[in-house]
């Protein structure tokens, strides 16, 4: 089973037992169990492309509300009135998406669906209607099964397509999510081929499209066939509000780029910007690789308690015009090597959208270059930072000091006016120093002229938090740097005594002038790690302070297992029946990092698969000392017992622990480092 919040209720019976149970229920067998009515021979109508030309954009509840009692006609008018207020309608949204809980549990005589009349007591008709006056359009929800995803078990659509969609119609609705629950093992391609006939027969009668979100989790590659049934497929389970499932289901997105054009998208499910369960950075994060992947843009927050980041992130039309751009390409991975990706996106008017991603826990120079994202060449190229609005010309090198779990989203085109702009510049770090209360440590920082014109005036300075002190060791200006010239400054970061342990902001800034006079400054933010010494002797790791953790799913646990996805939700580790009372809980893929500096010889574990997930489950562990792999396992499944793992880590001032997929995904793996300790 894959992880998915909260509706997570799937009933799949498969083959004879299938079909004897579709015959009890009334349905007849599988085949008849769509109830399509008549009609004359010829070929399959195809799904109309011209209904989604550019990815959706709108709003749905589900990622807020899921079912509870707010989840209203009050809240969905709510939400129009805001799209149109904060200017979210002008910026492209346009849809405003029902999900499940919208219903009550019982068709009524006639087999027709019938609307919560406490949640929506006018019916739904009048909220379309609502919906509609606005100049907006309205979605609805229901299951290709008999039943929905809540655990309520809400009427679905399975034998009822003909007429569902023919009420969805003449309510006015605009926009269909078919989910993929309770449905009894129907073919997946005859479940949603049916529906999309039934809504075109429902279009034939009203006139009104609709378009056709198949929500069938990536299970049957919908990406291989679903372009001629729908508009949109998802390609993963359900997004939750967190990091690690953020990245864990861009990754799975990202590669099917070539089944992605005007009409048929990949769809990496819904927007959690403004719902608090990551940083700003984070959700910009979001944003960004939402929009270079051509996605459905679907608002999952509830915009009338929405901090106000979220709405600019949310309504940055540079970003917004990445993803609607009418050429219809998805952007591809040109790079992703430790944690730093390099996504480039064709545009219509010849211009590359690139993401500079950076996955890692500390800040990383990421850098491409025009011609590698797809440019001509040329003497110089615009560069246009899509967050900062601001214009740069570069000879042609596509670089950034990114912050941890940032991104930087820029669109690079040829210009003949390059020579008016000034040159960008590249501020950046090559170190992340840790240091011991009472300390010092030691980095180095670099101002690049990645322009064709020179940057002149140059002077660069490191700040840190209020009492520290920072040195230069070498000089800090330079009267003038040409293309590709540098300016390297060492800095000596004097760590309090007493400061207590975690990583410190740094902020380095760099100013200098265009040969036009305009003035400039570039800022990037550094980080020093004030750590402590392990002790002597052998200790517990889940007993030592982190120095970063990542996690594909939940926060790594303490002495438990994973569990789901918030902390302290999991259960004491178990491998092959085996229990364990100390040791590290995590989900594939996962890193933590501890300090060992310099003092420590020998890291050893249990390792497996935890007994939580009784289906699938396939990790590899990996013992990493500064950098190099010291030492690892074969894949491992969730039938092995705990299998003993260890490493010598001397002299190392960084040990990572790192659990991979074992190569076939992330699916329930649970991961235990179980007694895990660290000899010093």
């Amino acid at each position: 089973m894959r992880h998915l919040p909260t509706r997570t209720t799937r009933h799949r019976v498969v083959g004879a037992l299938a079909a004897a149970l579709l015959c009890t229920a009334g349905l007849g067998t599988p085949a008849l169990a769509t109830a399509a009515p008549p009609r004359a021979a010829g070929p399959a109508p195809a799904a109309d492309d011209s209904l989604a030309p550019t990815p959706p954009m709108g709003f749905n509840n589900w990622n807020t509300t899921h079912c509870r009692a707010e989840f209203n006609e009050a809240m969905v008018k709510g939400i129009a009135d805001i799209f149109v207020e904060k200017g979210l309608k002008d910026a492209g949204y346009q849809y405003v998406n029902l999900d499940d809980c919208w219903a009550l549990p019982q068709r009524d005589s006639n087999g027709k669906l019938v609307p919560d009349p406490v949640r929506f007591p006018k019916g739904i008709k009048a909220v379309a209607d609502y919906v509609h006056s606005k100049g907006l359009k309205f979605g609805i929800y229901t299951s290709a099964g008999t039943k929905t995803c809540n655990s309520a078990g809400f009427p679905g659509g399975l034998g009822h397509e003909y007429s569902d969609a023919q009420q969805f119609a003449d309510w006015g609705v605009d926009y269909l999510k078919y989910d993929n629950c309770n449905n009894w093992g129907v073919d997946a391609k005859l479940r949603y081929t049916t529906m999309r006939d039934a809504l075109k027969a429902a279009s034939r009668t009203t006139g009104r499209p609709i378009v056709y979100s198949i929500c069938e989790w990536g299970e049957n590659k919908p990406w291989e066939w679903a372009a001629d049934v729908g508009q949109l497929w998802r390609t993963t389970g359900d997004i939750s509000d967190d990091w690690g499932s953020m990245v864990s289901i861009m990754k799975q997105n990202l590669p099917l780029a070539p089944y992605a054009r005007p009409g048929a998208w990949n769809d990496p499910d819904m927007l959690e910007v403004g719902n608090g369960g990551m940083t700003d950075t984070e959700y910009r994060t979001h944003f960004s690789m939402w929009s270079i992947m051509a996605a459905p843009l679907l608002i999952g927050s509830d915009l009338r308690k929405a901090p106000a980041s979220a709405f600019e992130i949310l309504g940055n039309r540079e970003v917004i015009a990445v993803d609607q751009d009418r050429l219809g390409k998805q952007g591809e991975v040109i790079s992703s090597e430790g944690g730093r990706w390099v996504v480039a996106k064709e545009m219509a008017d010849g211009s590359r959208a690139v993401a500079l991603f950076n996955e890692s826990g500390s800040p990383q120079r990421i850098a491409t270059t025009a011609g590698a994202v797809g440019l001509p060449e040329a003497p110089a190229y615009r560069l246009r930072d899509l967050w900062k609005h601001t214009d740069a010309n570069t000879a042609g090198t596509i670089s950034a000091t990114v912050p941890a779990h940032g991104t930087v989203l820029v669109r690079v085109s040829t210009d003949p006016e390059w020579a008016q702009l000034p040159p960008a510049v590249e501020v950046s770090t090559d170190e992340n120093p840790m240091a011991e209360a009472g300390q010092r440590g030691r980095l180095s920082s670099t101002v690049t002229d990645l322009g064709r014109t020179p940057a002149l005036d140059v002077s660069v300075a490191l700040t840190g938090p209020g009492g520290w002190r920072i040195r230069a060791t070498s000089r800090t200006t330079a009267a003038a740097l040409t293309s590709g010239k540098k300016l390297t400054t060492g800095w000596e970061v004097a760590v309090p005594p007493g400061t207590a342990p975690g990583s410190y902001g740094l902020t380095l800034t760099a100013k200098y002038r265009s040969s036009n006079g305009k003035r400039l400054t570039e800022a990037v933010p550094g980080s020093v790690h004030v750590v402590v010494a392990p002790p002597g002797g052998v200790s517990y790791l889940s007993d030592l302070r982190t120095l970063s953790t990542e996690n594909g799913w939940g926060p790594v646990e303490k002495d438990t297992s994973n569990g789901e996805s918030t902390a302290g939700d999991g259960s004491p580790i178990t491998i092959g029946g085996r229990v364990f009372a100390k040791g590290l809980g995590v989900h594939a893929a996962s890193a933590v990092e501890y300090y060992a500096g310099g003092r420590c010889a020998t890291v050893t574990a249990q390792v497996g698969v935890d007994d939580e997930k009784v289906f699938n489950g396939t990790v590899a562990f990996e013992i990493w000392a500064d950098g190099k792999k010291a030492a690892s396992t074969g894949v491992l499944t969730n039938a092995m017992a705990a299998q003993p793992l260890s490493a010598d880590v001397s002299g190392a001032e960084v040990v990572r622990l790192v659990v991979t997929d074992g190569g076939d995904g992330i699916n329930s793996d649970h991961a235990d480092w179980a007694d895990l300790r660290i000899g010093c």
